[in-house]
Formats: C-alpha cells, structure tokens, sequence
C-alpha cells in the first residue's frame, strides 16, 4: 500500500539498497557506513536514535531528580528527528565533526560542573558538622550549636569565606617566606642592627695594631663638581666588579650615570660637564690595562685624565703618597694623604677591595679553569712590561682550562700567590719583575711593608667579608649615600670547593704575604668602623643636648617676660620709675635673661651665688624658688616627652 506524499516526506528517504546486478561498492566503504548510521539514527525508536537523545552515562537531569527512564517516544519528536536527519546529512563533513566535537564537549562539561557542585556541597557540609563539634564543646554551657538558625549557619559560612579570601589575598600580595607580615618577630623584638657581624663571628672586637686618630679618621670632601676624581684598583676575584657596578648604577647622585642596556661601560659625567668623576672598569674602561695595578695606575692615570701621554708629566716617586718612605707623613693632615695632587691640580682619590687570601685564590683557580687567563694584563712598571725571562708563563697553550689544583699550586710563577700584596705595593722600589735586584726575604718585607703603607693611606677601602660595613664607611668617607643597601653572599664558588686542612695550610703558606697583610686590613677596617660609630653617636648625643639647651633657653625667656608683665601690672608707674630708674625694662629683661642662662651653663657659679643670695629678702628667694621649680619642672617634662 502506498503511503500518502506527506508522510512520506517525514519519514525520509528509504535506505540505500543494491540494485540487482550492480557491482559492490568498493569506493569509499567509512563514507557509506556514516550516511547508513546517521539515517538509521534519524529514524524513530531505533536504538543509535535513543543513545544520541540520552544524556551522557553519569550525568543525570537534574541534582533531585529521578533516574532516567524509557519513555516511549512521542510523535511530535519523532516527526521532528526525521525532519533533522536529513538537513544533518547534507553539510559537509568537516562541519558535522565540529558539531559532535561540540556536542561531546558540552556534555563533558555538565558533567564537570555536577561533579564539582556536589563535592563542594558535600564539603560544605561536612565542614559545618565540624565547626558545630567544635563550636558546642567550646561555646556548650552559653548555647547550644546544633540548634542554631538559619542566620546562625549562614554568619558563620560567611567568616569562613572571609578567612580563606584573606589567606588568597595574602599569598598574591605577599607571596614567600619574606614578607615582613609573616615575621612575628619584627613585632616583638626590636629591629636589628644592620651593620652587626657579618661573618657570624663574635660582636666584639679586640683590635691588635695601634692607630692614630688620624689614621681611623677618613673624611674626604670630595668635590664632584671641580676635579676630584675616585680611582677604583680592581684586585682580581676580591668582588670588585658587584661593587663597581655599586658605584655607576646605586649612587644617589644630582646627575647619575648614564647605563645603557647591552653595555657594560656607563658615562659618568660631572654636573654640567662632560668629564667623568670615576675612573673605573664600568666608567671609563681598561684605560691603564686589565687590571692595572697600584704601579701602573699611578703612572697612568694623571696622563689619561689630561689627555697627555708624556711621561714627564708623569709624578716622580716622592710624588707619591706613600712611595718613599713607608711611616713618612704621620704628622700631616689626613686629607693630604688620602689623595695625589698631579701638576694639573686634579686630586686623585684610590680606593680598592679586599678578600680573605684562601678564598680568593680558590676563586681564580675556578676561573683560571673556565678559561680565563688574563693575558691583556700590561704589567707595566718603570715605563716597560716584564721580559719572558723575568715573568715566565705557567702554560704553553692559549689558557689553563681545566688544570687541577694541585698543577696551579704546583707553579712558582704564578701571579695568583699574594697577588693582593703585589697589586697594592710599589714595584719600582724592589726593581719591578727582575727578582735578581734583591734577595727574596727583603723583597718581600719591602713589597709587604710598601702594600700596607699604600692600603693605610687610601681614602678609602672595603672587605668582602663585611659587604654593609663597606657601604657605610665609604657613605660616610665621601658623603655619597647608596640608593640601596648592599647584599651579602655567604655562598660563592670557592666555598663549594672541598679542601681538606692540608691544602689550606698549603695555600696559606703560598699567601703568607697576603695572610699578613689581610690580617693588618681586617684590623684598620674595624677599628675605622668601629670610631666613626662612636663618632656619629657622640655627634647625635651633641646634637641633642643644643636641643635642649635651646628649648630651656625659650622657656626662661617666656617665664621672664610673663613675669614681668605681672609685675608691671600690680605696681604703679611711680613705683616703676622710682625703684627702676632705667625707662627700659628691656634691658633688664635681657640682663636677667642672660645671667640665668650663665647659671644654667656653669653650675658652680649657682652654687655660689645660692651660698651668697642667703642675705637677701624673703621675697626673692621665694621668686627664685618659684623659678627654678619652674624650670624643673619645664625640663622634667620635656625628658618625659623624649
């Protein structure tokens, strides 16, 4: 039986059927078994039809509702599935694969969704018997818990909400361990001393070497606006190129260095010049050669700074502060040893860092072993470098890449044994490089002596080990303060180098220069550290006393002249003038004032006068005494405000 045209428009088109006699289909099978599922799928209560049309497996319609069923399926959807089917097979291929992608995703996500509803509606729950437990043990006489109301329940959710949005607040704002709000120690004990010991040894100190206040006194007006200029003698591995960086790019200056990203020179310029106030790596370069040593950069650097090579304008030996004679100058001014006035007028000021001699060495072994070698070193000294004869090279390739400890220990003409000595001494006087000049033990009391002289009198130098102590005392050498504080590195390279005590005596013995001088600085570092403390505490303890000294000044002045307006207010003018004959009472407002302010100055002479003022009326010295309680008082009461 025919069925009618409209319903045979809504139940589509018949299945796809081999006509007789025509050859299998063996062109694209995957496509054909697609078409053939999605027409069984369209067709109504087929089982593909049920499965599409159901919820994916675990999600239900809603969190209250019953489980799914099978219903039967309605005309009105049936009708509208067959009308679907057809349009869903017409598009594209490409097309239909993102709509079921999209399909698939989208039951993915209620499921998600359900899933994460119900946990966090199980954990609320649970969370609430617990706080109720806890609640009716604690609170258990005044109410019970397990009978409060819905407001009750609900003031509570809040506070725990507002817990945990206070604690994901606090790890956005202050994330780590750092935060000063974590630290409940910065409110129950008081803050630290910054420059407390820094190499976690004892807090006290015993100085051994005897120094003049001249030599403890380092006070340098330096002048960055006229020709002052601050000469940085880079010692290798001491930490000399973090603190160089230190002074282009952490000064608080009116016109600061100019650093440019991917350089590592910065213009330094004077305010309104264009000259620098530094000579340094990270200013103005290598000038005088890698690593110009205190020989070589007193030749050098008055000739570079003038833009003149000629070595007659070179500063001969007496020239030099420290040179010619070690303890030479120990009755001149401090300011005059601390620089070198070239015929220019230019003052020079040196300074430099220092290290503890066993680390650095282990330091420019592990560099000397990553490849560095150090070969534009000038060594120029009485105006030529060394022969090949006079400073032999411990390596015949390009570097010394890789050479054990023992190899580099092993070489007698290696620079690295008591570099810091050599680099701060004058080698002129023990005839440079040629070690025939002299025998080995007077060079080497000369050299050492020439190294400590030098160090003594430089405006200014620093240790490695006490990182803030060194911004302090060159804060206060050349009143040049540091935007930020300095940082010290406990763990560097060579203290993950493992030595046993045989090799530390070893390398000791191969420093034993550098042992003594690092011995002598340490002491001349501390002692000055330690002086301009109790400089600036005495000069703050001064300060506060003028302080006071002037308030008690105001005070007596307005008692006085209160005083004397009460006075001039119960008398007549005729008694004025009778037992004043002076018209102007002025005057001896300021006489009073005066002799008052002399008796407050110099106590015995208020002794004195009280021992003396016995004879007077009862009227004054009852004034007086209203006076000096006053006083008292006044002053009793600006101590408490202190």
């Amino acid at each position: 039986m025919a069925l009618p045209a409209f319903a045979a428009r809504a139940l589509g088109p018949p299945p796809l059927q081999l006509e007789q006699g025509a050859p299998a289909r063996t062109t694209c099978p995957r496509r054909h078994s697609r078409v053939e599922a999605e027409l069984a799928a369209s067709r109504p209560g087929s089982v593909a039809a049920s499965v599409r049309a159901s919820p994916p497996r675990g999600v239900s319609l809603g969190f209250n509702s019953p489980p799914l069923q099978d219903k039967p399926p309605k005309a009105f959807s049936s009708l509208a599935g067959a009308l679907r089917a057809p349009l869903f097979a017409l598009l594209p291929r490409g097309r239909r694969r993102r709509m079921h992608d999209l399909r698939r995703r989208w039951d993915l996500g209620s499921l998600c969704r359900a899933l994460l509803t119900r946990g966090l509606a199980a954990v609320g729950h649970s969370l609430k018997h617990v706080l109720s437990a806890i609640f009716s043990k604690i609170f258990g006489p005044l109410a019970s818990v397990g009978n409060m109301d819905e407001k009750s329940n609900k003031l509570l959710l809040a506070l725990v909400m507002l817990f945990l949005f206070a604690v994901i607040v606090l790890q956005y704002v202050c994330p780590g361990t750092e935060c000063q709000l974590l630290r409940l120690q910065a409110f129950s004990s008081p803050v630290p001393d910054p420059y407390r010991s820094e190499d976690e040894s004892s807090a006290r100190f015993v100085p051994r070497y005897n120094f003049s206040r001249s030599d403890l006194l380092r006070k340098v007006d330096f002048d960055i606006n006229g020709d002052d200029l601050i000469v940085f003698l880079h010692i290798q591995k001491t930490g000399g190129t973090t603190f160089g960086r230190h002074l282009v790019r952490n000064i608080q200056l009116e016109q600061p260095c100019e650093c440019r990203v991917g350089q590592k020179k910065c213009t330094c310029h004077r305010p309104g010049k264009r000259e620098t106030w530094l000579f340094s790596r990270f200013s103005t370069g290598w000038s005088c050669g890698l690593h110009a040593d205190w020989t070589e950069l007193t030749s050098c650097v008055p000739a570079v700074v003038d833009g003149k090579r000629d070595a007659r304008l070179r500063p001969s030996s007496k020239d030099r502060w420290g040179s010619s004679n070690f303890n030479s100058g120990a009755n001149s001014p401090s300011s005059t040893k601390t620089r070198s006035t070239t015929k220019s007028g230019k003052n020079f000021h040196y300074i430099t860092i220092l290290r503890d001699p066993v680390s650095r060495y282990l330091s420019e072994w592990r560099h000397v072993q990553r490849g560095a070698t150090w070969k534009a070193s000038l060594h120029v000294c009485d105006g030529r470098p060394p022969t090949s004869e006079e400073l032999p090279s411990c390596y015949t390739g390009d570097d010394w890449s890789g050479c054990p400890l023992k190899e580099f220990m092993d070489c007698p003409y290696n620079l690295a044994n008591n570099r810091q000595v050599r680099m701060l001494s004058d080698l002129t006087l023990v005839g440079c490089y040629n070690l025939s000049v002299m025998p080995e033990k007077q060079r080497n009391k000369v050299l050492l002596e020439s190294a400590k002289s030098n160090l003594k009198h430089m405006a200014f130098f620093g240790l490695t080990e006490f990182q803030r102590k060194t911004q302090y005392l060159f804060e206060k050498t050349f009143n040049m303060n540091f935007i930020s504080p300095f940082t010290q590195y406990n763990t560097t390279r060579a203290s993950s180098v493992e030595i046993n005590e045989e090799i530390q005596k070893r390398i000791e013995g191969l420093n034993f220069l550098d042992m003594e001088l690092y011995s002598y600085a340490k002491d001349l570092f501390l002692q000055r550290y330690q002086f301009m403390r109790q400089k600036e505490h005495q000069d703050a303890r001064r300060k506060r006393q003028e302080q006071r000294k002037f308030l008690k000044g105001r005070f007596l002045q307005t008692h006085f002249q209160s005083q004397s307006q009460s006075q001039g207010q119960n008398q007549s003018p005729g008694q004025n003038l009778s037992q004043n004959p002076n018209p102007n009472p002025n005057q001896n407002l300021t006489q009073n004032l005066s002799q008052n302010l002399t008796q407050s100055s110099n106590p015995n002479l208020v002794q004195k006068e009280n021992r003396g003022g016995q004879k007077q009326g009862s009227g004054q010295e009852q004034s007086d005494g209203s006076t000096s309680n006053g006083t008292n008082d006044y002053i009793g009461s600006v101590e408490t405000w202190r």
